[in-house]
């Protein structure tokens, strides 16, 4: 991995495209620090550590959230625009068909739709971010808006959309101009921009035993995220005219970890809504409603058993649904019948779709126990060490790794392509 890195540096195309990715973290970092004009910082950041939800989009944004820039919202939208487009793929057959016999117009078709939804949601998540922060009150009535009117709250609603606008397009050329993923890139990014604090405050406060805790995470995401499964395929041979064509060996690698840290965030998403939501309304002294309030903010509370019991279901369902999506078994089994491939042992069709599901199965099992320990282990280990520093440690590393590991393949297989000397040599 360290060869490929210098490697890279002397190609001049791919020292460009790594280059270009440096500028649009730059770009990103300044963005991170335009503040929307009007805005109460002191009344916010505490609102901020009320809300645990906050804390975690806080931590994808590097920093957006707390200064209130113009990115807030960060590439969230982006990212269930697209979730939600898998899943109508799924659901709706025009869309399907669109995907997969489209080609590079019907991928382009598709990337249309995600842009257009990006902004919808954007302007529905800004609008009830807005509409919600100029009802609060702070402890002492403070507002977080400073001014007050139509025309100032479009003009936040507005900030929000095209800030995540922008994210989106310095994604897209990241991904064309760069190397990798430009929206993984940019939550990368984001991570790593508040990253080396928490884990500096952490080893400052458990030394040997919090170094060896890291570590140990580290290696298991790596496990994991490399970790697949080999199914070996056999092509028949085929005699067209005088020449035969197949006869060979491949296989389909199928990932232990298909979901990838989706499925913790959708998990941990679901959990922090009602006690983030409660915080938007005014707290009421006594009487029944304020009982079920404080009822359903320690029953949601990060530190409780049944918080902790419900979230690793979730990450498990979570798993199992969005590795289905992922890994379209039919598709698969379609394509080898199609190309005259097949399983040994296995009849193609359905007996080949049973199969594979079945090893589909067993695989996301070990991903889910493994995604559910690592999402429900930091709040223990916070309990044993009385670290609250370090914030969600396992979720940000599991996407650090993954996407490092990602770029890195990438850039490898890059330079495979160009100092590939052929048959001849």
């Amino acid at each position: 991995m360290i060869q490929s890195l210098f490697n890279s540096v002397r190609v001049r195309d791919l020292r460009d495209r790594v280059l270009y990715v440096f500028f649009g973290f730059f770009i990103f970092v300044l963005t991170v620090n335009i503040t929307v004009p009007g805005i109460n910082l002191k009344v916010w950041h505490a609102l901020l550590e009320k809300g645990a939800l906050f804390q975690f989009l806080g931590m994808f944004t590097g920093g957006a959230l707390n200064n209130f820039s113009i990115c807030a919202m960060g590439i969230t939208p982006y990212i269930n625009a697209s979730i939600i487009m898998q899943l109508l793929t799924v659901v709706i057959p025009k869309l399907h068909e669109l995907q997969k016999e489209g080609g590079e117009q019907g991928r382009q078709k598709i990337s249309q739709y995600i842009r257009i939804f990006t902004v919808v949601l954007a302007v529905l998540q800004s609008t009830m971010m807005t509409v919600s922060l100029a009802r609060y009150r702070g402890e002492l009535g403070e507002h977080v808006f400073l001014t007050s009117g139509i025309f100032y709250y479009l003009t936040v609603i507005f900030s929000l959309t095209a800030g995540t606008a922008f994210l989106m397009w310095l994604g897209e050329q990241i991904s064309d101009k760069g190397i990798g993923n430009g929206v993984s890139l940019i939550i990368f990014a984001g991570i790593t921009l508040r990253y080396p604090d928490y884990v500096i405050k952490t080893l400052e406060m458990t030394g040997v035993k919090g170094a060896g805790y890291l570590l140990n995470v580290f290696m298991a995401i790596i496990m994991i995220s490399q970790g697949q499964r080999k199914v070996t395929v056999q092509y028949a041979k085929r005699v067209v005219g005088r020449k035969i064509f197949g006869g060979q060996s491949s296989y389909i690698p199928i990932r232990v970890n298909n979901a990838g840290v989706i499925s913790i965030i959708f998990a941990i998403s679901i959990l922090y809504l009602p006690s983030t939501l409660l915080n938007f309304i005014p707290y009421l002294k006594g009487g029944f409603l304020a009982k079920i309030m404080d009822f359903i903010k320690n029953l949601f509370d990060p530190s409780s058993v049944f918080y902790n019991l419900i979230y690793a279901l979730l990450v498990i369902f979570f798993t199992y649904f969005y590795s289905y999506i992922t890994f379209n078994i039919m598709d698969i089994s379609d394509n080898m019948k199609k190309y005259g491939g097949f399983i040994p042992g296995i009849r193609p069709g359905k007996p080949t779709a049973d199969y594979l599901e079945k090893i589909l199965s067993r695989i996301t099992f070990i991903s889910a126990i493994f995604l559910a320990f690592i999402a429900v282990i930091p709040t223990y280990v916070m309990k044993l060490t009385h670290v609250t520093s370090f914030y969600l440690g396992s979720t940000s590393l599991l996407i650090i790794v993954g996407v490092a590991l990602d770029t890195m393949q990438q850039i490898e297989a890059r330079l495979v392509m160009r100092h590939y000397q052929g048959f001849m040599k």
